[in-house]
C-alpha cells in the first residue's frame, strides 16, 4: 500500500511521527551549535580558577582577612607567593615598591603567582614580578572608620598622633599635629588609602583626583568594599571562579570593642574634609562595586550567595573554634596563634578545639593563623634552604 493509499488517521499518525523526529534532529543540531559557540563568547578559560593574583593590601580595611584567604589559596594549590626580602613583613612600605623588596626575585622571577603583602603600589615594578595575565584587586573602607582604626593601631608610630589623647582631639585641629611632624610615617594620619595606591596624599584639585581615579581603574579590575565584606567575597569568588571554601573566612586582626573610639557627628564630617582624597576614592569605588555586583552576581542571586557563605562560615566555626568566638591575647593558649599587638589596639585571636583529626586541624590552623606566623610558614615552604627566622615588622 503506498503512502497515498493510507487511511487518513494513519496518515495523520505518520505526519506526527515525522514532525517529532524532525524536531529532535533540529534540537540536537541547535544544541550542538550553541555548545560550540559558548566558549567563543565566554572565553576558553572562563571556568578555570584564576591563579595569578595581585592584591593591594590597604591599611585598616579588613585586608588581613583577605590576605589569609590568598595565603590559603596559594598553599592549597602549591602557588608561589612574592614574599618580602629578609623576613620583613612589608614589601618596602612605605617606600614605593621595587623588585628588590621581593625575596628570591632574581631566582624566581616569572614564577610568582600571588602578591598580597603591604606595599606602596608602583605598577611598572609590580608588573616585573607578576605574570601578564595577573588579576589586580584591592579593598577600601569608609575613611571615617579607617582613620579611627589607624589612630588606635598607629598612635605610637605616626608622629601626628603621638601628642593627642584621642582622634576627636586630633580632628579639632589636625594641622597642628600633622604639620609639626612632617614625616613619611604620617601617611597613616591622612588619606592613607590614597597613599597606598602610590599617590601623593597631600595634594588636591578636581583634575588631579579624577585623573588618579581613572588610573586606578586602569590598573585594577576590581575594588572591594570592607563594609560589605561578605558581598565582596561573593563577588570575588564569582569573578575568579573559585570554590566556596576558597573565600570562607574567620575575621582576623580585629580588635576588641573597648578600644574603639566613637567620633562625634561633627568630627565624622571633619574626617571627610581632612581625608578628602580617600573620601572621593571610597565614594567612587563604592558605586563601581555595586555595578560589578549587578553585572557578575546579580542582585537577586546575591542574598542566596551571601547566605551560603555565612552558613559555611558558621559550620566551620563550629568545627574549629573553641567557644565559637574570638579571644583577647591573654586568653589564647597556643602561642603560635597569638596575633601581633599594635599600638593601643587589643588584637583578637582564636583557640582551636582539641582532638581534631590531622587534616581538620591543619585546615583550622590555617584559617586562624596570624599574618606573621603564616608568612614564616610560607618562607619555610618556599625557601627551605634558608634558616628559619621570625618575620619582622620593620
Amino acid at each position: 500500500m503506498s503512502l497515498g493509499q493510507l487511511p487518513k488517521w494513519r496518515y495523520f499518525h505518520v505526519t506526527i511521527i515525522f514532525l517529532v523526529l524532525l524536531s529532535l534532529l533540529l534540537g540536537s543540531f541547535l544544541n550542538t551549535q550553541v555548545s560550540l559557540l559558548v566558549p567563543l563568547f565566554s572565553g576558553q578559560e572562563s571556568f578555570h580558577p584564576v591563579t595569578n593574583i595581585m592584591f593591594l593590601k590597604t591599611h585598616k580595611t579588613a585586608s588581613s582577612t583577605v590576605m589569609n584567604i590568598l595565603y590559603r589559596f596559594a598553599e592549597k594549590r602549591n602557588l608561589t607567593v612574592a614574599l618580602p626580602v629578609g623576613h620583613l613583613f612589608h614589601l618596602g612600605y612605605p617606600w614605593m615598591f621595587l623588585t628588590k623588596y621581593v625575596e628570591g626575585f632574581k631566582i624566581l622571577n616569572g614564577t610568582f603567582n600571588v602578591m598580597c603583602n603591604h606595599l606602596r603600589f608602583n605598577p611598572t615594578e609590580v608588573q616585573k614580578v607578576m605574570p601578564n595575565n595577573t588579576f589586580y584587586f584591592s579593598i577600601l573602607r569608609n575613611p571615617i572608620f579607617q582613620l579611627e582604626s589607624s589612630f588606635v593601631y598607629y598612635k605610637g608610630y605616626s608622629p601626628a598622633f603621638r601628642k593627642t589623647k584621642s582622634l576627636n582631639e586630633f580632628l579639632l585641629s589636625p594641622l597642628r599635629y600633622y604639620n609639626e611632624s612632617p614625616s613619611i610615617r604620617n601617611m597613616h594620619a591622612k588619606n592613607n588609602m590614597w597613599f597606598d595606591f602610590g599617590y601623593d596624599n597631600n595634594r588636591s584639585g578636581r583634575d588631579y583626583v579624577q585623573g588618579v581615579i581613572e588610573e586606578i581603574q586602569q590598573h585594577f579590575q576590581l575594588i572591594l568594599i570592607s563594609e560589605y565584606f561578605d558581598e565582596s567575597m561573593v563577588l570575588l569568588r564569582s569573578t575568579l571562579h573559585w570554590d566556596l571554601d576558597d573565600v570562607v573566612y574567620f575575621k582576623l586582626n580585629s580588635r576588641s570593642e573597648n578600644t574603639i573610639q566613637n567620633l562625634t557627628k561633627e568630627n565624622q564630617e571633619r574626617v571627610k574634609e581632612w581625608c578628602a582624597l580617600d573620601w572621593e576614592l571610597y565614594q567612587h569605588f563604592n558605586r563601581t562595586f555595586w555595578q560589578k555586583i549587578r553585572e557578575v552576581v546579580g542582585l537577586q542571586r546575591l542574598p542566596k550567595e551571601v547566605a551560603l557563605l555565612r552558613a559555611r562560615q558558621r559550620e566551620l566555626m563550629d568545627v574549629c573554634i573553641q567557644d565559637g568566638k574570638a579571644k583577647n591575647k591573654t586568653q589564647i593558649k597556643d602561642v603560635k596563634l597569638r596575633p601581633y599587638q599594635s599600638g593601643k589596639a587589643s588584637i583578637l585571636g582564636y583557640n582551636l578545639k582539641q582532638n581534631l583529626d590531622n587534616d581538620t586541624m591543619t585546615m583550622c590552623q590555617r584559617m586562624v593563623m596570624p599574618e606573621l606566623q603564616y608568612m614564616a610558614h610560607l618562607y619555610s615552604q618556599q625557601f627551605p634552604e634558608k634558616p628559619p627566622k621570625k618575620v619582622r615588622m620593620q
